[in-house]
């Protein structure tokens, strides 16, 4: 605990010299500048030598008590006033750019010459660069506001007199006591929906990329809400005193220190380097961070990846820490009255609402029982957690997690029973990660607890990634969840086993950071897994091939056309049977939702769909019977042409006939009969420009039918990207009657639907005028996102000649930023390059766009020198662009 009169360091601050040198001056301001550069410089090189926060959290504090009593000195107040440190600096902790605030107490309202001599002495503060957050109030002001606010109170019970009539501070500490305003039940009630709206804000989750150490969850304000709970009930600002209360022991109480310390380190370097208040572990500080901490890289992780890793894993260690004090302290507040003991079995038993051990030798005589108790808690969904003691013991005994337990059939057997279970799986392997149970029981899961991910595609950890991946899964199974995706509940209803698709989700990414293939690598634990816990060779090989395929339904839908026939076969071919695509469905859809929040849109879900739907209808007639493209189309023809009155069916079939495959492979019947009749209509002296609405997948397609245009990829693509919309999927078909047909689709920039009808409209116009007139290409140098900068993708153009189609494919993976599409549209006008079609795929900061090009006579590009140059001119334009 703080206490200031306890500190001298005249090397920080010398208080006589300075009062002399005070006495002396004719310009106090620039002495008190120099006084509190002087005190940062000698903080920031103690900090250098030692790489704690630990003393000069405390010490900074220290030195703003002296300026400010200091400074108070110079003026002269006609009232009585007490000048109070209150919240962070009333607890003697101040970081470098920690907020400063400070209350004036009066007894009754101040008067006016009273004010305006406090005015200046505020004023007298900014002007030595001392930014405080002031307030000037009196105790019965103090008092009423308090009352109301459960941050005032709090800010109170820091509270710490520097200066001035100490009868005011402790008549208003009295009056504010928790005898008299918030009592211990309204108060840690209070503190409790708090912390949890706070939680809300970060997706109640530690395991951000980007984390707040302060207020996120995990951070240093849950360590502070434990404090201010021990305060306001035991009357004591010392943590060390909940180890006397039985509340921690010396081994937890040494680690919460540790905790501490580490935070702090972190914070005061963020502080440091930003030079502002700055609690967020942006991706723009974690390398630098780490470097300062002496992180290192290792052969499987880099510096930054170990430091972060670190970082996890103390937030894990806070988030146990917590819970069971918080536990604590509801079972002495908040119950109130008689104990209520429910036997369970010889082992376990709940009491007050909490599953407990009947006595503290449970786990080490039955070892079984650090997973007994889990499955107990499924059994009885009334349980509202584990009591605070037998978490203690958990923590304690899951070192006797070896290889013996590994082996007790016993402990397998309710492994496979916990993943079994109707309800509760989520939360029982959320608590098992929690109390190290999980990465004990599995040791490969132990080396993704708290991995980052070092990109911009996933925003969570490996293991918490992992665990929403049960989550997504489990919502499946639960009837109240089934609006959310009610195909995927469907089909998850009515699987046999859903527990091997729960076992799929949990090893499918434990062999990241390993070297080589984490798919394969993640198929082998996983199938060595199953077969040891008595899964049949059958299910053990089951889960094994989805660990392995767990992103080809991703890949296929979002870098293959999935309009083609061709397409479908191959997949179908791969899956097998609609067992194996249910699963493989499901779990795809659980791991992109998993990765992001962001991730998921509308268009994401349409394509993974249609990929279901089409490979089950290839699956149904049977893998010896693969879908023909040439039916599909003549059926669909067919079925336009009805739509279509009759004096336009002779010429829309010669329109057709000029129009290759693609266009309708990818269109409804509905679709060709509205757009034929658009084409034989359209005036001859003007591009046509269609809106298709898919209510589907959220998405818009724009279709252009126009005389063949060199410029028309690069005009379109740039007039887009100007509207600030998001391509995601395009194609370009040249006709034999030398016009060409070009269908965009297209979402807002954030991944949105097209606003409204208004916007669409807007979005059409702008495209007719961008086909008829061609604009100069400005490049599009709208700031990138601030952390694409830490995540840059060389730019990469791998060719492929497609021999059967006489066409090139062209491969493009680079950065993702604004303007990305139109510069490549350019690169290929430039290197003589005609689009055919593309597939765009973006994944958090990397693009992978495909492109079947050809030349200009419609030819497979095979020429090495025209090659070299579009690479070159590809290269250039999207390595070069504007940060």
């Amino acid at each position: 605990m703080y206490h200031s009169e306890q500190i001298i360091d005249p090397q920080l601050f010398d208080n006589e010299a300075f009062t002399q040198a005070l006495s002396q001056t004719k310009q106090p301001i620039s002495l008190f500048r120099e006084a509190l550069l002087k005190g940062r410089d000698t903080l920031y090189a103690r900090f250098e030598a030692t790489k704690s926060a630990n003393e000069v959290v405390h010490q900074r504090a220290w030195l703003i008590d002296q300026i400010l009593r200091q400074a108070w000195t110079l003026f002269h107040f006609q009232t009585p006033l007490a000048l109070v440190a209150v919240g962070g600096y009333g607890r003697g902790e101040l970081h470098p750019s920690s907020d400063i605030d400070i209350l004036i107490l009066s007894q009754d309202d101040l008067k006016e010459q009273t004010q305006e001599e406090l005015q200046k002495f505020v004023t007298f503060l900014w002007d030595i660069n001392l930014e405080v957050g002031s307030s000037v109030r009196s105790v019965p002001e103090c008092v009423e506001i308090a009352e109301k606010d459960i941050t005032v109170i709090t800010n109170l019970i820091e509270s710490r007199l520097l200066i001035g009539e100490s009868k005011l501070f402790e008549e208003l500490q009295t009056l504010t006591s928790s005898d008299k305003l918030w009592r211990d039940r309204i108060f840690f009630e209070a503190k409790m929906n708090e912390q949890r709206q706070r939680h809300l804000k970060f997706n109640d989750t530690a395991y951000n990329l980007e984390p707040n150490i302060k207020e996120g969850p995990s951070g240093l304000r849950d360590l502070q809400t434990i404090a201010w709970v021990t305060k306001r009930h035991f009357g004591t600002g010392v943590l060390y005193d909940l180890v006397k209360y039985k509340f921690l022991t010396e081994e937890e109480y040494k680690t919460l220190l540790e905790c501490q310390s580490f935070l702090w380190k972190i914070r005061y370097i963020l502080h440091k380097i930003t030079n502002r208040h700055e609690d967020r572990l942006l991706f723009d500080y974690q390398r630098e961070v780490a470097k300062i901490l002496g992180f290192k890289e290792d052969d499987e992780h880099m510096d930054v990846e170990n430091f972060m890793q670190h970082y996890y894993r103390t937030a894990r260690e806070i988030t146990v820490l917590n819970e069971m004090l918080l536990q604590h302290f509801q079972e002495e507040i908040l119950h109130d009255g008689p104990t209520e003991i429910k036997p369970l079995n010889s082992r376990f038993q709940i009491c007050n609402e909490f599953i407990e051990v009947v006595h503290d030798k449970v786990f080490e005589r039955y070892p079984f029982a650090l997973l007994e108790i889990f499955l107990l808690w499924q059994y009885h969904p009334e349980i509202k957690g584990i009591r605070a003691s037998t978490g203690r013991l958990i923590r304690r005994y899951n070192k006797l997690i070896d290889q013996a337990f590994l082996r007790d059939i016993r402990a397998r057997s309710l492994f496979i029973e916990i993943i079994r279970q109707p309800i509760g799986v989520t939360h029982a392997f959320r608590a098992m990660n929690r109390y190290g149970i999980l990465s004990a029981y599995i040791p490969s899961f132990g080396k993704i607890v708290g991995q980052m991910q070092y990109d911009l595609f996933h925003v969570y950890t490996v293991d918490q990634h992992t665990l929403f991946i049960i989550r997504n899964l489990r919502r499946f199974a639960i009837e109240k969840h089934s609006h959310e995706l009610p195909k995927c509940s469907e089909i998850m209803q009515n699987l046999h086993k859903p527990e091997l698709l729960y076992l799929a989700g949990l090893f499918h990414d434990i062999a990241k950071g390993r070297r080589g293939d984490h798919s394969e690598l993640g198929a082998k634990d996983a199938f060595d897994f199953c077969l040891a816990h008595g899964l049949s060779g059958t299910d053990s090989r089951f889960v094994s091939w989805l660990v392995q395929n767990h992103l080809v339904m991703s890949t296929t839908a979002q870098r293959k056309d999935i309009a083609d026939p061709d397409v479908i076969n191959a997949f179908a071919q791969q899956v097998e049977d609609i067992r194996h695509l249910n699963y493989l469905y499901l779990l795809t859809v659980a791991d992109i939702r998993a990765t992001s929040p962001k991730l998921w849109n509308y268009w994401k879900a349409s394509l993974l769909y249609n990929l279901y739907s089409r490979t089950k209808q290839a699956l149904l007639n049977g893998l010896q019977s693969p879908i023909d493209k040439r039916v599909k189309i003549h059926d669909l023809q067919n079925h336009a042409l009805e739509l279509l009155i009759p004096e336009d069916r002779i010429k829309a079939k010669e329109l057709w006939n000029a129009i290759d495959d693609d266009y309708f492979l990818r269109a409804t019947a509905a679709n060709v009969a509205h757009e034929t009749q658009a084409m034989l209509h359209k005036p001859s002296d003007s591009p046509l420009v269609l809106i298709r609405h898919s209510k589907e997948g959220g998405v818009t397609e724009f279709l252009i039918y126009t005389e063949d245009k060199e410029s028309l990829f690069v005009d379109t693509t740039y007039c887009l990207e100007l509207q600030h919309v998001n391509i995601v999927d395009a194609y370009i078909i040249t006709t034999a009657n030398r016009f060409t047909l070009v269908n965009y689709t297209i979402l807002e920039e954030d991944n949105s639907p097209i606003a409204n009808n208004e916007r669409a409209e807007n979005i059409r116009k702008a495209l007719e005028i961008a086909v008829q007139e061609t604009q100069p290409i400005k490049p599009i140098n709208r700031l990138w996102a601030r952390f694409l900068k830490y995540f840059p993708v060389p730019t990469r153009v791998i060719f492929n000649i497609d021999n059967k189609n006489n066409q090139t494919i062209m491969e493009i993976i680079t950065t993702d930023r604004p303007g990305v599409l139109s510069r490549i549209a350019q690169a290929l006008v430039n290197g003589d390059a005609k689009v055919k079609n593309a597939k765009i795929a973006t994944f958090g900061n990397r693009v992978e766009d495909t492109f079947v090009i050809t030349d200009k006579n419609n030819q497979a590009i095979r020429s090495p020198e025209q090659l070299d140059y579009l690479q070159e001119q590809l290269s250039q334009l999207l390595d070069n662009t504007a940060r």
